[in-house]
């Protein structure tokens, strides 16, 4: 009977710390549509605006939680503000949300 590999405890406390720290940032549907939406591209304010139907105050607030848990960064192009993904590990967890709840499969309803 094969041994099973052996865990390094440390670093599954310190992955488990920062896992729990995304899911906890992606927990938030506005801040999840967000960034669904920034998944497909660099977007401004005004395009996230829309294509999530969050109203500016929300907006402003759910944008300042993912920059300060370094999710998304930004230029500024003259008055625009481009926001883009900035998380590996945000995009990967994103990714099999979407396997799991949006694409249709066999037998899933």
């Amino acid at each position: 009977m094969p041994h099973p590999p052996t865990i390094d405890l440390e670093a599954l406390r310190a992955a488990a710390h920062e896992a729990c720290a995304l899911l906890k940032v992606l927990s938030n549907p506005d801040r999840l549509m967000l960034l669904c939406e920034l998944a497909q591209g660099e977007r401004n304010v005004g395009e996230l605006q829309e294509a999530v139907g969050v109203v500016q105050p929300t907006l402003s607030q759910q944008l300042g939680v993912l920059r300060e848990e370094n999710l998304v960064q930004t230029r500024r192009d003259g008055k625009n503000i481009y926001y883009r993904l900035a998380s590996g590990p945000a995009l990967a967890v994103m990714e099999v949300l979407y396997q799991q709840y949006c694409v249709p499969s066999r037998g899933r309803k």
